[in-house]
């Protein structure tokens, strides 16, 4: 039986436009962050968070996926932040090209960084190349220590781990030792972020260390 990979030209498409962005993006000084994440983990709490301790050394924009709605795109222009929305009627997982449609509309002479909310979704979105400077991965203490077990390729492809709603630790058997020995043994070069984007405990080190990023490429 024949056996045809539809898998790989859809990979190659995508890679091909990835790296037209990546040199757009780096031709312009701006660093470009990949967030994933499932849903409830908060990552729009964890943007907004981002954007309220760095708003007044960079210049931010967020580009919001989802399969449907533009709820936390709404959020973030709220804030006064410039915001694009991507819906994907369906797809769990943002493509290049749909980076580059977000992009044409942004002002990227006059942008540091780029904040990308993929698609809550653990699997779909770790082989896809946006164009970025690096993938966080975010995980909230109520999910459980055990997603490194059950989903190793997104901490694997981290450039950190963000462990946010810390501050729910108290209520929930999450065992911090194992989770932490799970993610460096998949990944012992990604930084472990401990913070709860609602309340501002931790937010500081995982600022500091993504303004030190922002400033790499400038």
């Amino acid at each position: 039986m024949a056996h045809i990979d539809i898998k790989q030209p859809i990979l190659q498409k995508n890679d091909s436009m990835a790296a037209e962005l990546r040199q757009r993006f780096a031709e312009n000084h701006v660093f470009v962050l990949d967030l994933l994440a499932s849903p409830g983990s908060g990552k729009t709490s964890t943007i907004l968070a981002t954007i309220d301790a760095l708003r007044d050394e960079f210049n931010i924009a967020v580009i919001e996926g989802d399969i449907a709605s533009n709820v936390d795109a709404e959020k973030i222009k709220a804030q006064g932040t410039p915001a694009v929305q991507i819906n994907t009627g369906g797809a769990c997982h943002l493509e290049s090209a749909m980076i580059k449609r977000a992009v044409d509309v942004l002002d990227l002479e006059r942008l540091d960084l780029i904040i990308i909310e993929n698609v809550g979704n653990l699997v779909c979105p770790t082989d896809f190349d946006l164009g970025e400077n690096a993938k966080v991965m975010i995980l909230s203490v109520p999910e459980g220590d055990d997603k490194p077990l059950k989903y190793p390729g997104v901490f694997q492809v981290a450039q950190a781990v963000v462990l946010n709603k810390v501050d729910t630790m108290p209520v929930f058997d999450f065992d911090d030792g194992r989770f932490t020995e799970e993610v460096t043994s998949l990944n012992p070069q990604a930084p472990i972020f401990r913070l709860s984007a609602t309340t501002g405990e931790g937010v500081a080190p995982w600022v500091a260390w993504l303004a030190e990023q922002i400033r790499s490429v400038q």
